[in-house]
């Protein structure tokens, strides 16, 4: 079984353009996203899955600079672009990531890849019953659900978030789900705002230099010890589909 991650990146945010490409430490936020998901345990191959766009150019030349497996479809069929690349590197499995969440937790991806892989699942996700911080968002799906969701959805929402599809036909697709012990959804860790770069910012400068692999413990004994971070991004709503 071939497990491939693929990362939807471009320059184009509309709330925060050119976000993942914005520096932390003399380093773009990318950069600590890939080198996090690199630890997995079950990842055969990680693509960055970007734009035929000319602004994602420099996204293209990050992954050459970085020894980075790239991949260039629709910017609008998001759904097109997963199914393309995932066709491209012969992907059995894949992981999809979303190029906002730069600290996402390798044990809490690992973990979803797991009860995938033990279970009769199609789609298994962290996201639709949400207990995990957004941020660390996770998805794990078959090739074939893949293709079954290109081949048959036609609403613009589908195209657009490449695995609506799925949690919305549940009497098509087998689903499952993974949930923390403790709910931590109240968390915000994605990148989507200048006050998200900023909460981001903070915790790779303090957590980053004594262990670069540091988890969502970390992170939220890190919150715990300083409150008013929290407030700095509580009021950002999330798109909606």
């Amino acid at each position: 079984m071939r497990i491939v991650a693929i990362i939807q990146a471009r320059m184009g945010s509309t709330r925060l353009p050119g976000k993942i490409l914005k520096m932390v430490n003399n380093r773009p936020l990318l950069s600590y996203q890939i080198e996090r998901l690199q630890q997995s345990s079950y990842i055969n191959d990680l693509v960055i899955a970007t734009t035929i766009d000319e602004k994602d150019d420099l996204i293209v030349d990050f992954c050459k600079k970085n020894n980075v497996l790239c991949f260039r479809g629709s910017e609008e069929d998001v759904l097109a672009r997963y199914y393309e690349t995932a066709k491209a590197f012969k992907a059995d499995v894949i992981v999809r990531i979303t190029s906002d969440c730069p600290i996402i937790d390798v044990q809490v991806v690992d973990k979803t890849i797991q009860y995938f892989v033990d279970n009769n699942f199609e789609y298994v996700s962290n996201t639709v019953d949400r207990t995990y911080p957004r941020g660390l968002d996770t998805e794990v799906f078959t090739f074939a659900a893949l293709e079954k969701a290109y081949d048959e959805a036609v609403l613009k929402r589908d195209r657009e978030h490449v695995t609506a599809y799925f949690y919305t036909n549940l009497d098509v697709f087998k689903i499952g789900s993974v949930r923390d012990e403790l709910d931590y959804s109240r968390y915000r860790w994605t990148v989507d705002t200048e006050e998200d770069f900023q909460l981001i910012k903070n915790i790779i400068e303090k957590l980053y230099s004594e262990n670069p692999q540091f988890t969502l413990h970390d992170i939220v004994k890190l919150m715990e010890e300083n409150p008013e971070w929290f407030y700095l991004n509580s009021h950002i709503e999330q798109k909606k589909l």
